[in-house]
């Protein structure tokens, strides 16, 4: 999994709340076994029309927040079912953060195995940076994860969490910060499985 440090980019205005997996990423595309190609498919029932054509009024389509690397949307988001294609979607098409008042559990869960930033901030904080995203679609932000901090070119200098527990919150900074999910946490221990299967007779 990539670390993840600091990022400056393009700020993306989800105006929904309760956005779920299926919203993020429709069953129907889930029939690939790679992790990767799912973004051309993120929010696709909002993207296209019938038709196969963009949705000219859905916000991703909107020339100045097609690149936007920091998704900013409202309370639950990622609720519905666990589907780890969800944040495969959004890190594939370009999102290393998504910054919202509340995350559903297991997505919460999820983005931390696969390198995105689930920041959670107020619902006031939040507010105040859907409405500027959306009254400028070039609207940058910079995510420092080593200070906790939002800034941007305006003075706006906020700090935030990954997790509302102070250690949990540490913890998975710092997995994060050093690019470890699960597999990479369970591999820092490999010595001590290996004396342990060694000591069984798993292996010799």
């Amino acid at each position: 999994m990539e670390p993840f440090t600091k990022i400056t980019g393009v700020v993306a205005p989800l105006d929904r709340v309760n956005v779920d997996t299926d919203q993020i990423i429709p069953a129907v595309y889930l029939k690939r076994i790679e992790r990767t190609g799912f973004g051309q498919y993120l929010f696709a029932s909002w993207r296209f029309l019938p038709d196969g054509q963009p949705n000219p009024e859905f916000v991703l389509n909107n020339p100045g927040y097609r690149n936007a690397a920091i998704l900013v949307a409202g309370r639950n988001f990622g609720c519905g079912s666990s589907r780890e294609h969800a944040p495969w979607a959004l890190i594939d098409y370009g999102f290393r953060v998504v910054i919202a008042p509340s995350f559903a559990e297991i997505f919460h869960k999820n983005c931390f195995d696969n390198g995105i930033v689930p920041a959670h901030l107020p619902q006031d904080q939040v507010d105040h940076l859907m409405e500027t995203a959306k009254g400028n679609s070039g609207y940058r932000m910079t995510v420092d994860l080593e200070s906790c901090m939002l800034r941007d070119e305006e003075g706006l200098s906020v700090p935030f969490k990954v997790h509302n527990d102070p250690e949990v919150h540490e913890f998975r900074r710092s997995c994060l910060l050093n690019g470890l999910d699960d597999i990479s946490l369970t591999l820092l221990h490999e010595d001590k499985i290996d004396a342990y299967e060694r000591r069984i007779g798993l292996i010799n």
